[in-house]
């Protein structure tokens, strides 16, 4: 095995930053971080606690109430926007090199997210110029229009998986449209959220305008649902703590957006492409190392090519290069950490009780340290099994056959989950109506996770609230105030006016 690659520069203590400054805790808490190929410490972090999100979030207010940003015009912004954009494609390659270090994603998969996080600035540095209200007109009686507004305090609160990706998806629109924000990133992958600071004062960005509080999800994430002075919470992240964020941010009645967990279907019709549709769910469930919210982790297929398909796919999926993620030739690398491991790992042990195992089921020979999890696949998965039904984000996939699309769709529907499905078939009928059968926010036809960001993101059941994505966004992190003008005459009842 390779030498384990260790990028240069890497900081030793990752802090918060404030109002413009990098500080510790006030309490000086930290905890360790720790990369996932040894499992060592690579870094201690500030732990954030209340008193360090009160500080957070009143630097962020004044920056709103007081400060320049919200008041900018779409097109100053916007400027700002693609600065940043630009430093994020200046930086892809070292970027690439810290999140794979501090995730296990391949280094390859890294990249791409690299330049997905400068593409959301730059989308949403156009929308905020080519943004336009309505209005509402009686001709000689009234006219109404839209002013939309920005809220104040964003809190967001981002995952582990792919998160420097996933920190400019909610950062981009929350800024474009004037709010201030407070980020707590995930406290499992806390590196490359801490070199937003840098990006966005290098471009210009006021100080207050960004906040970063690291900690833990009970601590400091729930410090910041909780404040009265943050009107809105977006979550990316695990159903259970969506469930916790609901109810805390019911006491101040915040704006919620929250894209949750998934069991995504990719469902096999005979008539489909086989050698793409393998690729497909191949790809769908194994990359990112399988830790991805719309991961097609549960396959279904017509009984007709089900040996062949599970056959064929079982080959594929052994001879998967799981190894270094820096390494340009892996395509699975390490699990975040080692609590994670330990979870998809116990999932691999019940589904060997619950499937017949294809592939994998166990950590790879030649890997005897790290958090790696060879891609696993089980066959004959009954629908009220486990694995079938709970989310394992990891390498882990199900497959079950089906003997119509009736049962297809009983299947497909049969978990509290609804993020995304996936269908394959070359019959145009059969795709468009089982498609929008699916209890699922996103579909993809014949293909996987290629999306046009103008389009919603988000999942339906346990899978989310509400939805992000081009105009969607704009909606959530702005208040659309209707007002209200007179043309002519007012004729209004004169109450207290007849005589007594």
């Amino acid at each position: 095995m390779a030498e384990h690659y260790i990028p240069d520069d890497l900081p030793t203590r990752i802090r918060h930053y404030i109002d413009g400054e990098f500080v510790d805790s006030v309490s000086g808490r930290t905890f360790d971080v720790l990369d996932p190929v040894s499992n060592e410490i690579y870094a201690t972090a500030a732990a954030g606690q209340q008193e360090d999100i009160d500080l957070a979030v009143a630097a962020a207010r004044e920056a709103f109430v007081n400060g320049p940003w919200p008041k900018m015009k779409p097109r100053e912004r916007a400027r700002i926007l693609n600065k940043i954009a630009d430093a994020v494609e200046a930086q892809e390659s070292r970027l690439a090199q810290l999140e794979t270090f501090d995730t296990g994603l391949p280094i390859t998969q890294a990249k791409g997210q690299a330049l997905r996080a400068a593409e959301n600035f730059r989308f949403f540095a156009d929308l905020i110029v080519a943004q336009f209200d309505d209005a509402m007109k009686v001709p000689g009686a009234q006219i109404n229009y839209v002013n939309r507004k920005p809220i104040g305090v964003a809190g967001l609160i981002t995952p582990w998986n792919t998160p420097f990706m996933l920190e400019s998806w909610k950062l981009a629109p929350a800024l474009a449209t004037g709010n201030t924000v407070v980020l707590k990133p995930a406290e499992f992958t806390p590196l490359s959220a801490s070199l937003w600071a840098q990006i966005f004062k290098d471009a210009g960005l006021p100080d207050g305008v960004f906040n970063l509080v690291n900690g833990l999800g009970e601590e400091a994430g729930d410090a910041l649902v909780k404040h009265p002075d943050v009107p809105l919470i977006s979550f990316t992240g695990e159903t259970t703590t969506g469930k916790t964020i609901f109810r805390n941010a019911a006491e101040n009645l915040k704006g919620l957006s929250m894209e949750l967990g998934g069991k995504s279907p990719a469902i096999i019709f005979a008539d489909a492409d086989l050698d793409a549709a393998i690729d497909s769910t191949l790809f769908g469930v194994f990359s990112l190392n399988g830790e991805r919210c719309t991961a097609g982790s549960r396959i279904l297929v017509h009984q007709d090519i089900y040996e062949e398909f599970c056959g064929k796919y079982a080959a594929r999926a052994k001879n998967i290069v799981v190894g270094d993620p820096h390494d340009p030739k892996t395509e699975v690398g390490a699990l975040v950490h080692p609590e994670h491991y330990d979870k998809v790992a116990r999932y691999v042990e019940i589904g060997k009780s619950e499937g017949r195992l294809l592939a994998g089921g166990g950590r790879p020979d030649h890997l005897p340290t790290g958090n790696y999890i060879e891609p696993t696949v089980f066959a004959d998965v009954a629908p009220d099994a486990r694995i079938f039904q709970e989310e394992i984000f990891g390498p882990v996939v199900a497959i079950t056959p089906f003997a119509d699309d009736a049962e297809a769709l009983a299947l497909a529907n049969n978990t509290r989950y609804g993020l995304a499905g996936y269908v394959w078939t070359n019959d145009l009928t059969r795709a468009h109506n089982f498609s929008q059968n699916l209890e699922a926010g996103m579909v993809w036809l014949n293909s996987h996770n290629v999306r046009d960001l103008r389009t919603p993101f988000g999942g339906v059941k346990s899978s989310g609230l509400g939805h992000e994505g081009g105009y969607r966004s704009i909606d959530f992190y702005t208040d659309q105030q209707a007002v209200h003008i007179t043309l002519g005459t007012v004729h209004t009842p004169k109450f207290g006016a007849s005589a007594q």
